[in-house]
């Protein structure tokens, strides 16, 4: 089962990034006009079961399976301005100084008692869903080895990554001095990932919001993760409900064998390579039923809150942890439109 435990280490308050990740930019202002051009839209009646994209096969292994069964923080991200990738050495160098500048502040910057740390941006070439969607890259913060004779990094303190997957809606409403990469993940203290963040918005003029991921989007994770077909499972298909009740909420967690799961979604699906709001409907109303049937309980009067896959698992805070490589364009993709559409 996944966890999604609050770190020990709780950041004070003028650490959390929602405290640095607010006011609108001038970026911000000018979306806006965007935005009152462009009418709800709803989500698509069918989507595209995830797929392997050839482009990923570029990707360094090494990279993508470090990217694997890790816990990531979902944000979304408005366009970075004069962002260029043949700086990306100046903005480790600038990043580097700018955390050592708020350590020595006194700001609450988990990268241990001494200044000896590295910050290394790197891309994280054909992760994208098409050629036209901007390369993807890599922000780590490592501490550096104390020996001189030791030429090996030390462990990674932080992580981020800054990916855009099939953004063409986003990449359409920009103009060519910006860079869409919507979607954020990070991995890490809070409060390091606060000062990445405040960094990064006074150097390109974004905007970071988190990501939150409603029980609408955890059935169509649920379904769409489930069609998919992987070679091995790693657990159980797990749902996980949360009723609310006092002086406490209650969690009710729902664990299937993943073949009994893919066989319900097999009596389902009617349509090749798509998934339709109807199944994903349907797929769910089965799983209601069946667990009514067995505990005498409405799981539609709960709130979902976690799907875990094989594939993947959310969380309804926008935790995810993605698990299996050959469907991991396929993930960000979804991640993709939610981040997107929360911006726009």
């Amino acid at each position: 089962m996944d966890s999604y435990d609050i770190p020990e280490s709780t950041p004070s308050a003028s650490s959390r990034p929602e405290d640095y990740f607010v006011g609108a930019t001038p970026l911000q202002k000018r979306l806006e006009s965007v935005r009152k051009q462009t009418s709800f839209i709803p989500t698509p009646p069918r989507r595209k079961i995830p797929q392997c994209s050839q482009l990923q096969e570029d990707v360094d292994p090494q990279k993508v399976a470090f990217l694997l069964h890790k816990q990531w923080t979902l944000y979304s991200l408005t366009p970075l301005y004069k962002f260029s990738y043949s700086n990306l050495k100046q903005y480790s160098r600038l990043l580097n100084a700018f955390i050592v500048a708020e350590k020595q502040k006194g700001l609450a910057v988990e990268v241990g008692e001494d200044f000896n740390i590295k910050v290394i941006f790197s891309t994280l070439l054909g992760m994208k869903g098409t050629q036209r969607d901007p390369e993807a890259f890599l922000v780590q913060i490592l501490s550096k080895s104390q020996l001189p004779s030791e030429n090996r990094e030390g462990k990674v303190l932080w992580t981020g990554w800054f990916c855009c997957i099939f953004g063409d809606s986003l990449l359409e409403t920009v103009s060519e001095d910006f860079t869409c990469l919507p979607l954020f993940l990070a991995n890490g203290a809070e409060s390091n990932t606060a000062i990445i963040g405040t960094w990064f918005q006074k150097t390109f003029d974004c905007y970071f919001s988190p990501l939150a991921i409603n029980a609408f989007n955890l059935s169509w994770m649920a379904a769409m993760w489930t069609a998919c077909k992987v070679d091995h499972y790693v657990g159980t298909t797990e749902f996980l409900w949360s009723v609310p009740c006092s002086p406490q909420s209650l969690d009710i967690s729902y664990a299937i064998h993943p073949e009994d799961a893919k066989a319900l979604w097999d009596s389902i699906h009617k349509t090749p390579g798509e998934v339709t709001q109807e199944e994903v409907d349907l797929f769910m109303d089965c799983l209601y039923s069946h667990f009514h049937r067995h505990f005498k309980i409405h799981l539609s009067a709960t709130r979902l809150v976690r799907v875990s896959t094989s594939v993947a698992s959310a969380h309804t805070d926008g935790k995810i942890k993605i698990l299996c490589h050959k469907y991991l364009i396929g993930v960000l993709a979804y991640l993709t439109e939610l981040a997107v559409f929360q911006i726009e």
